[in-house]
This record gives C-alpha cells, structure tokens and sequence, in this order.
C-alpha cells in the first residue's frame, strides 16, 4: 500500500511545485513591469539639467575668436585666439585658449551650470602648471567667474568679467581684489573679436 500511495503523493507535489513556478514567473514579469514603468516615469518626469534656460547664458562665448590685449611695451599690441565651443552633449562648455606668438600661455577650461547650486563653475588648466576654479553667475549683462586665493598670508580675490557683449565683440578682463571686493584692479583686459 506504501508503493502505490507514493506516486499520487508524488503527482500531487509535482503539481504543486508546477503551480509554484507558475506563480514565480508571474510574480517576476509583474516584478519587471513595475521596475520598467518606474524607470520610464522617472525618465520622464526628470528634466535634463543641461536644457535649463541658465545653461544657455554662456553661449554668447561659443564660437572661434582672435584676441587682442596691451603688451607689456607701450604700444605693442598681443595678439592670441580663443575657441570655444559646447561637449559632453551640450552640458560642458569647452575654452582652448592659445597666446599666439605674443605669449607662451596655452590653456583649456571646462564650464557648466550647476543646476543644484545654481551657480556656473569653471575649472582652467594650463601649460604653465596652473590650475584655477571658479564660481559665479550672469547677471546685468555681464558673467563673472571668482575664486579666493592666499598670496603672501593675504586673502586675495580674483575673477574674470565678461562685459560689453554684442554678436561679434565682447571684453574680458582678468581682475583682482585685496579688499574683499571693495575695488578691483584690472590686470588683463581682452578684446574679444569673432572670426569672420
């Protein structure tokens, strides 16, 4: 009688395992389908960072640009290049700085809007071992980069201002400040000029 009860107790095990699996593939697809949907609905709902209007107040910068500046003599006149242009799918702002043949100064800047500080930041480095970052905004027309250093145990201000914006000119200036933005000294100004 042992022997012949086993089978049905089998039949009936197998078939309950059968429903179990069953009902883990349904579970499982059901489990896909919500972790899909989730995934969708959160895509959707979330706004790329780099299509926000504050991105695009740089874009007065892209471009190919022939540069001038004061030389270091009265009346020279030093002449350079600056390229500029969006990467990392329009999110990063790219500069390839070039001074020419007036100086040995080559450089690359990264700069993006950061959407959770909702500040710009930039970060240069160059051929001369420099490394600089900065943070500011766009405001009353002008974009203004700044950063604080220490030179000789002094705190120091310096930052890059970008004023009289048309088209096809623009300046630029480098400049610093030894009293916490009271005043500022320019130290390089740029005329911007667009290729043509």
């Amino acid at each position: 009688m042992y022997q012949k009860a086993a089978p049905a107790a089998n039949l009936l095990t197998f078939r309950r395992v059968r429903r179990l699996k069953g009902m883990e593939r349904i579970l499982t697809l059901l489990s896909f389908f919500v972790v899909l949907s989730s995934f969708t609905f959160g895509q959707q709902t979330t706004p790329n960072p780099c299509t926000t209007a504050q991105q695009k107040q740089l874009d007065f910068w892209l471009g190919e640009w022939d540069l001038t500046w004061p030389g270091e003599k009265q009346g020279e006149v030093g002449h350079g290049t600056n390229s500029i242009k969006r990467i990392m799918e329009g999110c990063v702002v790219q500069e390839n700085f070039s001074g020419g043949d007036s100086i040995h100064l080559r450089g690359t800047s990264v700069s993006t809007f950061d959407a959770s500080a909702g500040r710009w930041k930039q970060t240069w480095v160059d051929n001369e071992g420099g490394y600089l970052d900065f943070v500011g905004a766009f405001k009353d027309g002008q974009m203004i980069l700044q950063r604080e250093t220490e030179r000789g145990g002094v705190k120091v201000l310096q930052r890059m201002v970008w004023k009289n914006i048309t088209t096809n000119e623009l300046e630029w200036s480098w400049e610093v400040s030894r009293d916490g933005g009271k005043t500022w000294e320019v130290k390089w100004p740029i005329h911007y000029k667009r290729r043509s």
